[in-house]
């Protein structure tokens, strides 16, 4: 299942993160590079969605692809993050609450199925919606401008971006509160 139509979207992600960084080295005007940075942004992060849609759809899940999925999204996530906070965009502290949350957690499952409780760290609302969250904020800071004349991408992204610097946190501590009664088990 390496080479299915959802596995190569997902592999399109992680091949994004240096065109969208490339961008900015770009010799446009800045109103242009941050434009075609959110798009490219938007349209990578929306096959996150749609791989998983055509996964199911075709029946064309793997484990493959569910280790890949999440991969693909930190990846994202976090070079957009560290282009953000380059840009001074993005405050260095909100960076690193959410990639320091991205390590931990995945160190924990990884760590959880390997003694056979990766369900106690299952995915939960709680992080999608911080997903969510974050997938919004960070092309709004990636505009950085007016969005139909109006809206400032620039404040509704920061206020974002900290929102979902507080559902990280949350998120964190949900999965550790899940994972303790079996952390408390094998550390005796």
């Amino acid at each position: 299942m390496f080479w299915t139509i959802p596995t190569l979207m997902t592999w399109t992600r992680i091949v994004a993160i240096p065109l969208i960084v490339g961008v900015f080295y770009a010799p446009v005007d800045p109103a242009t590079r941050n434009l075609i940075a959110t798009v490219m942004f938007v349209v990578f992060a929306a096959t996150d969605w749609l791989d998983g849609f055509l996964a199911r759809k075709l029946n064309q899940t793997s484990s493959f692809g569910a280790f890949l999925d999440p991969v693909a999204d930190k990846f994202l996530v976090c070079a957009s993050l560290l282009v953000l906070v380059h840009l001074q965009r993005a405050d260095v502290f909100v960076a690193l609450i959410i990639i320091g949350r991205e390590i931990a957690i995945s160190a924990l499952r990884e760590w959880m199925a390997q003694i056979g409780a990766s369900k106690s760290v299952a995915v939960h609302m709680i992080g999608k919606v911080k997903t969510t969250v974050q997938m919004v904020a960070i092309p709004f800071l990636l505009f950085d401008g007016r969005l139909l004349g109006v809206v400032d991408t620039g404040v509704w992204g920061t206020w974002l971006i900290w929102a979902s610097a507080v559902l990280t946190v949350w998120s964190m501590v949900y999965y550790l509160q899940k994972a303790l009664p079996e952390i408390r088990a094998r550390v005796r």
